[in-house]
């Protein structure tokens, strides 16, 4: 009975000791199991039943940009700091002003993105940072693709805002609410795309980011916009050759054909139609029509050189038959008429001579309409000429110099 009296002290002893080393943590590791053990995953909540979350810091940085669907992929890592009072503790007691908990263990805010088709939030870290006072620091990572009506149509020489809205969970007036403070962009350049730079504003109430992007036009311009221009150019060169012979017609179908095949092979790499159509494609579709016309008039002004027909027509035609002037010239075609020797020779004469004239009356009128294909052909290769420099400084002007508005934040209306 007496050996058990000073068992049961020692344990009840080793008991007590226990309890004060709970109450009285002397390590960051214990003090953060013992608010790990609170087991707060929900909101802290107060009696306005909103939480204001603080984002001191946004990082903005542009992946991709997808110019045929217009869907623009983008990276923030975002700060967070909010207070909750569940978490803090006596510094007198416990002589630690931070600790490290885990992000499962304590409740985090949820930042979402209005117009995101797929947005993932991650954590940078899988613990985050808790101080005396309540506050807790915490970042994380999100990954955001959303739908932005980029201006396209002064492709390759396009510049615009995309919004990609940044808000909170929210419902009644519970919920949170965000802070914002500064705003960085990193590393802006990405493929034929360039982030200018991005900013935080607020409409409403709602909080977006305001990234400003323009094309860089060298590739777009010599993939697209070059080829079209030396194929016209080339075109305009081809009426030195002559009409006859078929060189020039030859060469001005080779040229149609290799437009059309450039355009079918392009069509996958030309950009998406938007509220502001690209007028590239107007571009194009001007350039293969300047291109048919041209074919078309070299084939005409080739008829009307060889024989002054605009168009092809057939004409049934009898058998020719030959006008004499009496019965003996007649039948001088079927027997040998002895003739005397100078009549023979003045009729072989006048036919040499009928010949001759025939011939020549043929060349005299050949040249005559070689004569009046060439006038045309000069005419219309100057006008040819003209039209196409006048279309294609004025194409140029609209690329760069018109501004076509478009609406980006209708996804509130």
């Amino acid at each position: 009975m007496l050996s058990s009296v000073p068992r049961a002290f020692f344990f009840l002893s080793a008991l007590t000791v226990g309890t004060l080393c709970d109450t009285n943590c002397t390590s960051r590791r214990c003090l953060a199991e013992m608010l790990k053990s609170y087991n707060l995953t929900s909101q802290p909540q107060y009696e306005n039943c909103t939480q204001s979350i603080y984002v001191p810091l946004i990082e903005y940085q542009t992946l991709s940009i997808d110019t045929k669907s217009l869907h623009l992929n983008s990276r923030l890592q975002a700060k967070l700091v909010w207070k909750d009072p569940g978490l803090s503790w006596n510094t007198s007691l416990y002589q630690f002003y931070e600790v490290v908990l885990p992000v499962q263990s304590v409740w985090t805010p949820s930042i979402q993105v209005t117009n995101g088709l797929e947005t993932t939030l991650e954590d940078t870290s899988s613990d985050l940072l808790v101080y005396s006072n309540g506050t807790v620091v915490h970042s994380v990572i999100i990954n955001t693709e959303v739908n932005c009506e980029v201006n396209l149509f002064n492709y390759p020489f396009g510049s615009d805002a995309c919004p990609v809205a940044i808000q909170s969970w929210s419902l009644d007036g519970c919920g949170t609410e965000l802070e914002f403070g500064d705003m960085r962009v990193l590393d802006g350049s990405h493929g034929d795309w360039q982030t200018l730079s991005a900013h935080l504003l607020q409409i409403d109430n709602h909080n977006y980011l305001l990234v400003h992007l323009e094309m860089k036009p060298n590739n777009p311009f010599i993939t697209l916009m070059l080829p079209s221009i030396l194929i016209i150019l080339a075109d305009v060169v081809s009426f030195a050759l002559p009409l006859g012979g078929g060189e020039r017609n030859g060469f001005k179908v080779t040229l149609v054909l290799s437009f059309t095949m450039f355009l079918s092979i392009l069509n996958d790499q030309l950009p998406g139609d938007s509220e502001c159509s690209p007028i590239i494609r107007v571009h194009f579709c001007v350039c293969l029509v300047l291109l048919v016309l041209s074919m078309l008039v070299s084939l005409v002004l080739t008829r009307v050189a060889k024989d002054g027909r605009f168009i092809f027509y057939f004409c049934c035609k009898g058998p020719v038959q030959r006008k004499t002037g009496n019965r003996e010239d007649d039948e001088g075609d079927i027997s040998v008429v002895q003739l005397k020797g100078s009549e023979e020779d003045s009729r072989m004469l006048r036919k040499v001579v009928n010949f001759l004239e025939a011939l020549s009356a043929k060349e005299q009128e050949s040249e005559r309409y070689e004569n009046i294909a060439n006038t045309i052909d000069t005419v219309f290769f100057w006008f040819y000429f003209g039209f196409g420099t006048l279309y294609f400084c004025g194409m140029m002007y609209v690329m760069v110099r018109y501004t076509c508005q478009i609406n980006h934040l209708d996804f509130w209306d």
